[in-house]
């Protein structure tokens, strides 16, 4: 039988109840046409259908324009601390059964994905970064992070500390401050530093989860930079936009002969450069702060057997799109023309906006331009901490090809 439901009811567009029948959990403010009972920001509302038929209850912002992120489609769902712990410990599983070993280092919620719209949590060894984006589960924080906390230590999994990065304009937009800074877990010490080390792929890593991009660390990449590390003994690689020199620390690492990383930043190769000797790898790296739309012109000859773009994204809407695939155009344009025939080429783009469809034909333009053809090695997507729910575009967004230039 069902429940007797007490929430506010929000009624809504056939448009929003067929993306919502589909397996979207969004609705937006155009998408509402009316709105009964008192719809507190940050709390739960029933979302119907015109004819009052209940589609799914969610989490309502009136300073949003994603007004609902809903979090279940099931109206018998009672949402009090057992709800969120069993969604909780559904993603511990889900990433025990995926990543196996390499549990210890990776996204352990992903938003939607995960069904905690707006948050993320990364695992770095004994140290859990969060970031919340929705005020829904801003709100929810205070039960939810003790709760993942003893989910994880109960699996006998040590863990030292939360810290939040919420330091992100995007939060504004929600009505929330930014900030960032250890979460107080009940009871216990907050600790001492902002960096821990990290093992990802054999290669040992200082994280600043403090001061480092996004939570500190890129995982989506794990696994296609293995990928890269198997293709790179004996070659001379260019590893672009290198950040903490993960592509080619695990380059060199594959027995490549050298590996000269760029980044625009200079503590990014600064960082990298310490990442190289951590792991007695500095012999066979140098590294360079250039910005490689500027750098990749000024190369001639061939000089590299693989060149490795990783930009960060481009574009972060749809209006800038047009541009971003100029930019892409440019160094993979720029990198084909620079390898010699049998070279090798690993790019990828990191933009939900650029689409596959849209990197594909870019990637076709850019090795027409450089007269060149591409033989496909491997296609890849982000790691699968990272789940692609395919009624969910929003979280595919990682395309990553492998390519021998002929």
């Amino acid at each position: 039988m069902k429940q007797e439901r007490s929430f506010p009811k929000i009624f809504v567009t056939a448009k929003a109840e067929a993306s919502i029948r589909r397996g979207h959990p969004w609705v937006y403010h155009t998408e509402i046409t009316e709105i009964q009972g008192d719809c507190t920001d940050g709390y739960l509302a029933d979302v119907l259908t015109q004819k009052g038929r209940y589609l799914g209850t969610g989490f309502f912002n009136s300073h949003s324009k994603i007004r609902v992120r809903m979090i279940s489609t099931n109206s018998n769902d009672r949402f009090d601390q057992a709800f969120y712990e069993r969604r909780l410990r559904y993603a511990w599983e889900y990433r025990k059964t995926v990543m196996g070993q390499d549990v210890s280092c990776c996204r352990l919620i992903f938003g939607e994905a995960d069904s905690f719209p707006g948050l993320t949590v990364d695992r770095f060894g004994d140290i859990l970064v969060t970031q919340t984006l929705s005020l829904g589960v801003e709100l929810l924080k205070p039960m939810l992070f003790p709760a993942l906390v003893h989910i994880l230590r109960e699996d006998g999994q040590e863990i030292r500390g939360v810290y939040e990065r919420n330091d992100v304009a995007i939060r504004e937009l929600e009505g929330m401050e930014q900030g960032k800074g250890f979460f107080p877990l009940p009871g216990e010490e907050i600790p001492a530093d902002t960096v821990t080390e990290i093992v990802e792929n054999g290669i040992r890593y200082q994280v600043d989860f403090e001061n480092g991009q996004k939570t500190g660390f890129f995982l989506d990449q794990k696994y296609n930079r293995q990928a890269v590390a198997r293709i790179s003994r004996g070659k001379r690689v260019l590893d672009c936009f290198t950040h903490t020199g993960s592509f080619g620390l695990n380059a060199a690492m594959g027995g490549a002969e050298s590996v000269h990383c760029v980044d625009v930043s200079q503590s990014a190769v600064e960082m990298a450069r310490a990442n190289a000797r951590r792991n007695g790898l500095e012999g066979r790296m140098t590294f360079e702060a250039a910005n490689v739309f500027d750098l990749l012109p000024t190369l001639s000859g061939h000089p590299y057997d693989l060149i490795i773009l990783d930009p960060p994204a481009f574009t972060k809407s749809r209006q800038t799109v047009e541009h971003a695939v100029r930019g892409y155009k440019e160094i993979n344009y720029r990198a084909m023309s620079l390898l010699p025939r049998g070279g090798y080429l690993a790019t990828c783009s990191c933009s939900h906006f650029m689409t596959e469809d849209l990197f594909c034909k870019m990637l076709h333009s850019a090795a027409a331009d450089a007269h060149v053809n591409l033989r496909q090695i491997e296609a890849r997507q982000q790691s699968p901490d990272h789940p692609i729910l395919w009624n969910v575009p929003e979280t595919n967004y990682l395309k990553f090809y492998l390519f021998q230039v002929v």
